[in-house]
């Protein structure tokens, strides 16, 4: 029954959007009506509200509807659409502020003379407005309104001018930012949640173990991540449209004839130029540069695009006047003002301490003062000039709102899909076809592909991506990132938008295109274009890098870059540093041989021991590194054999584990309706038959298991636990080795600090021996705080803590003054040796210390060094396979 409920629900939903019924009230409208149906019938027929449900029943499902609403509004941590109408209210302002239409006109100029230039210059536009607007209906209308009368005009084929205004426009979708990036970061982080869930579910059912490494754990994705990743594809598709306009203007030069430009190439002309591509250039700069740089989270750089947009429509809107650019000059000053200020002070309101700090303060004040200026007389122009601010606010308003109320609408149909088993009918299918995860892949972008021709972006992203990226995502086989699958969904509902008959594309160009130009001719021009997206789609699916590595390397980078010892990053800090071993081995035996030689006889015999130790391990080190090389060797080996049974084993179980799935449902059917009397009859004979059946085909599969699994998979495991093994007997090796040295030259180079609380260590004798006990506790403690700072004092710190606590309750002043001497003895040994050893050891020291941190030391450092943050940013940009861990 839950199947009859499930297609009711999606025939209510098809129908409901086949009737032109608003999106937004479609899907909740829909998931309202047949949950309600399932519960009524249910409560009529069985006398159970939840009797037709998969999972929970009506109260579950409202539950869940409450919390992805509350989520939606209220939770904090969720802050990812705060950007929507950022970027919204950007993209709408530089469109009515006519600066698209500034730009399309500049670069005509600019590369009109070249063979297909003017087919060139509006690819070149379609990326930026798709950078700055982010919006592919307002794109391709702005250029099919300014571009393709002037295409025309100048004897462009028709085909060749309309296919490229489409695919141009459409480049929205992909090029950051983009507000469909935004929304599948939004969905994707969910679903990685799930996934997360789920491959931890299956971890348990594979190895017994509670616990998923954090190494086979998935990795969520945010806005940012998705900018970064959909950067490079967004370039690819741009060169391969540039290259094709291009090679295809060359061998025809009548379809796409060079444009002279009437006038003169002068100064004038580099001004106008400029004036028309350097604010928006400028303002891409800021808004991804600063997420790039990690100076402003997406939210942030969103309300820079909105306030540049502002201040660049404030002057546009007023052009051929005096005062035209003044408020843009204000805001940019004062922008750079407070950019040279905060380089020269420190501007905390809280914590002025100096009149240069309250100074500081003061020219900030002033300087905000004057962007504020600039702002709002730019606010006040768009505001006066054709009521523009307004028409903004409403288009974005409406924009928004439409994409909140659809969000909520998907996830109570979502919810409404789960509950009647859809996911697990999805999940189900997904993992019954021949072929693994690719298989998988092909079919779910097949049907994306297919939605985009009746769907827009925002209902495919809410609706599809929250039920099938899940599924991919938690396949450890591919063990592919959310950012690249984000992307590869982003690219795939731009290609469908541009498909004959229905992408929305062809209809929005069709708007706008004069009677001249024939449908036939828009459907014509596009079919290269399509080829081209679907070549940018293979290679961003080929080379998985080309989307993982800017984000990879970016957060790497970063100030919240993990540390080396992070155990995501250790395979592939290895790799790197086993490449130093074998370049710069010579050259680290020299630096132990050298450290060897040292005269260390008078430092403390602890550090003596761990130093000669340090030694000693930097040498094995290369020892260790042949074992792991060895244990991989032999683990890759046996793989290459292995692998097929496990994935025919595994397919096994998966079919098993539904089938049992199947068979438990039955069964709660034989007992619901034992419970309500019915123990004989038809019904109860024929789901009685599908028991048998069902658990027929559970032996049958069992049976086809190979009797040489257990053994093999026993195997598998000694030789990837001999593995793991060599692996932590390096990595502990190498830290041992590395971390006495740290602590001796920092133990050194605090001589002076441990001087400098001598006199203070010498003045307690007479505090102990004349100030009120309570007095000398205080006062003692003030000293035991120094030496607490002071690496390596603990010895000596334990000797006064022992001073003050022999004058607390009984008080001793005798022993207090005893326990005082031995501290100043062992003070006096170690000022000793630590000068000695600041004079004599330190420097050599410190040049042994960096010998040896880019290899020996790489796990133990703050930060990865930046060829370090390069190799490892690679190597984790590629999917591994990690479904032999399962």
């Amino acid at each position: 029954m839950e199947l009859l409920f499930l297609s009711l629900l999606l025939l209510l939903m098809i129908s409901a959007l086949i009737s032109g019924f608003p999106v937004a009230f479609s899907l909740p409208g829909s998931a309202i009506l047949a949950i309600g149906i399932a519960a009524f019938a249910g409560y009529i027929f069985v006398g159970d509200i939840d009797a037709y449900f998969a999972q929970g029943g009506p109260v579950e499902w409202l539950n869940a509807g409450v919390t992805n609403f509350r989520s939606l509004y209220w939770d904090v941590e969720r802050d990812t659409l705060i950007a929507v109408p950022l970027f919204v209210f950007m993209g709408i302002m530089l469109q009515r502020s006519k600066i698209a239409e500034d730009l399309l006109v500049a670069m005509a100029q600019l590369f009109g003379p070249i063979p297909g230039g003017l087919g060139i210059s509006v690819v070149f536009v379609g990326a930026l407005l798709a950078a700055t607007t982010g919006i592919v209906g307002a794109t391709v209308i702005a250029m099919g309104l300014i571009s393709l009368p002037a295409m025309l005009q100048n004897n462009y084929s028709k085909p060749l001018a309309t296919g490229t205004i489409c695919a141009s426009g459409t480049l929205g979708q992909i090029i950051p930012p983009s507000i469909i990036l935004i929304l599948l970061a939004d969905q994707l982080s969910n679903a990685t949640d799930i996934a997360s869930t789920s491959r931890q579910t299956a971890y348990r059912e594979a190895t017994g173990e509670f616990v998923l490494p954090s190494t086979l754990d998935i990795t969520s994705t945010s806005a940012g991540d998705m900018f970064m990743g959909a950067f490079v594809p967004g370039l690819v598709l741009v060169g391969l449209y540039m290259l094709y306009i291009l090679i295809y203007a060359l061998i025809k030069p009548e379809v796409a004839p060079p444009v002279r430009y009437e006038g003169k190439y002068d100064l004038k002309f580099v001004m106008n130029i400029s004036l028309s591509l350097v604010p928006p250039l400028f303002l891409i700069f800021a808004v991804l540069g600063s997420i790039v740089l990690g100076v402003a989270t997406v939210n942030q750089a969103g309300s820079i695009g909105a306030i540049g947009a502002m201040i660049m429509g404030g002057y546009r809107l007023n052009s051929g006047k005096k005062d035209t650019y003044l408020p843009a000059i204000l805001a940019i000053g004062a922008t750079i003002a407070l950019s040279v200020i905060l380089s020269f002070y420190q501007l905390n309101v809280k914590n002025i301490k100096t009149a240069s700090d309250a100074f500081g303060i003061f020219l900030a004040v002033i300087a905000v003062i004057v962007l504020c200026i600039g702002v709002f007389w730019s606010g006040w122009r768009i505001f006066k000039i054709e009521d523009t601010l307004q028409g903004v606010m409403i288009e974005t308003a409406k924009t928004t709102s439409m994409v909140f109320i659809i969000l909520i609408g998907a996830a109570m149909l979502t919810s409404a899909f789960r509950g009647f088993g859809g996911e697990e009918l999805v999940k189900e299918f997904l993992g019954g076809l021949e072929g693994g995860f690719w298989a998988q892949f092909v079919v779910v972008m097949a049907v994306i592909f297919f939605l985009g021709f009746f769907l827009d972006f925002i209902e495919i992203t809410v609706v599809v991506v929250p039920i099938v990226a899940p599924i991919l995502l938690s396949d450890p086989s591919a063990n592919i990132t959310a950012v690249w699958l984000g992307v590869m969904i982003g690219m795939n509902m731009q290609t469908s938008f541009l498909t004959p008959p229905f992408g929305f594309s062809l209809f929005y160009l069709r708007g706008v295109a004069p009677p001249t130009v024939k449908t036939l001719h828009i459907y014509r021009g596009v079919v290269a274009f399509i080829l081209l997206q679907l070549a940018g789609l293979a290679i961003a699916g080929y080379f998985p890098a080309l989307v993982n590595y800017l984000p990879k390397r970016i957060y790497l980078a970063s100030e919240n870059a993990p540390p080396p010892v992070n155990p995501k990053l250790q395979v592939c800090l290895e790799e790197f540093v086993f490449n130093v071993y074998d370049s710069e081995g010579d050259g680290l035996r020299s630096g132990v041989v050298t450290a060897q030689g040292l005269n260390v006889s008078f430092i403390p015999e602890k550090h003596q021991k761990q130093f000669s130790e340090t030694h000693e391990r930097v040498l094995a080190t290369f020892g260790l590194v042949e074992n792991i090389r060895q244990a991989e060797k032999e683990l890759d080996t046996y793989i290459t054999d292995y692998r097929p049974l496990h994935i025919e084993v595994r397919l096994l179980e998966k079919k098993i584990r539904f089938i049992t799935l199947d068979l438990e449902d039955e069964e709660q059917t034989i007992r619901r309706l034992e419970r309500n009397g019915e123990t004989t009859g038809s019904r109860i004979t024929i789901i009685k038959g599908k028991i048998t059946d069902l658990k027929a085909k559970i032996i049958e599969l069992e049976a086809q298991i190979p009797k040489n699994w257990k053994v093999e998979r026993k195997k598998y495991l000694e030789l990837a636990k001999a593995e793991t093994k060599a692996r932590k007997l390096y990595r502990r090796n190498v830290d041992e080795a590395f971390e006495p040295l740290i602590e001796l030259i920092k133990v050194i180079a605090q001589y002076e600090e441990l001087v400098l609380i001598e006199d203070d260590l010498l003045g307690l004798k007479s505090i102990i021996a004349n100030d009120p006990e309570k007095v000398a506790m205080k006062k003692i403690k003030v000293v035991e705080k120094q030496l607490g700072m002071v690496a390596g004092s603990s010895k000596i710190k334990s000797k006064i803590s022992k001073a003050r606590r022999a004058l607390k309750r009984n008080p001793d002043r005798e022993k207090a003054d005893q326990m005082l001497e031995k501290g100043l003895e062992l003070f006096a040994q170690e000022v000793a040796w630590r000068q000695q050893a600041s004079e004599q050891l330190l420097t050599t020291l410190k040049e042994y210390e960096n010998l040896l941190s880019g290899s020996i030391g790489a796990r133990l450092q703050n930060h990865l060094s930046k060829d370090q943050a390069k190799y490892i940013a690679s190597c984790l940009s590629d999917h591994q396979d990690v479904s032999l861990a399962f």
